[in-house]
């Protein structure tokens, strides 16, 4: 079972939120204010905050340009993972991916299933590494980034949780791009 390890020093990483919307702003935007309030809570820096249209090239520019940021360590997008035709944000950010993190998905679908049933299956919520940076997208709604943060994200960006997590391989995520130079 997991569990915080005390004994290790916490570990602040610098995260991007990214709301995908055509309606909403900074100041009605519910799900980007979830996220940012859970990651300050949690002693995490919010390095960077924004919302684009339901545009592919407009998600995928903002999301490289974050990823390739070195001061920015995760980036966490929220809207645009259903199957209306404005729903683009997984086509935009998946064919940026470097790695795809399916268990990402699996543990998120699971932990809302135990809230809204299968209307689960109507979120195409993924995670992935680009460049280094870790990056996930979620639906659009406060309760999923409210399960996605306190389920999954809290304990993956926390250095003490045990028994692995995120911020202790972040180091060698780019082993990768390294072999041939």
């Amino acid at each position: 079972m997991s569990r915080i390890d005390e004994s290790r020093p916490f570990v602040p990483v610098k995260i991007a939120v990214l709301t995908v919307s055509d309606t909403r702003s900074l100041e009605d935007d519910k799900s980007g204010s979830t996220l940012a309030g859970r990651i300050e809570e949690s002693g995490h820096v919010l390095a960077a905050r924004d919302i684009v249209t339901d545009d592919v090239e407009k998600i995928a520019g903002r999301v490289k340009s974050w990823a390739e940021d070195p001061d920015i360590d995760v980036v966490i997008t929220t809207g645009g993972t259903g199957f209306t035709g404005r729903d683009v944000t997984p086509e935009a950010v998946m064919p940026l991916f470097d790695k795809q993190m399916d268990g990402f998905s699996e543990v998120f679908h699971r932990i809302s299933y135990d809230k809204i049933g299968t209307s689960t299956i109507q979120s195409r919520a993924t995670g992935g590494v680009i460049d280094a940076t870790y990056v996930f997208v979620l639906p659009g709604s406060p309760g999923a980034c409210k399960d996605a943060w306190d389920g999954i994200l809290k304990y993956q960006l926390d250095y003490r949780h045990m028994p692995c997590n995120f911020i202790e391989i972040m180091p060698r995520l780019d082993e990768h791009l390294k072999r041939g130079k």
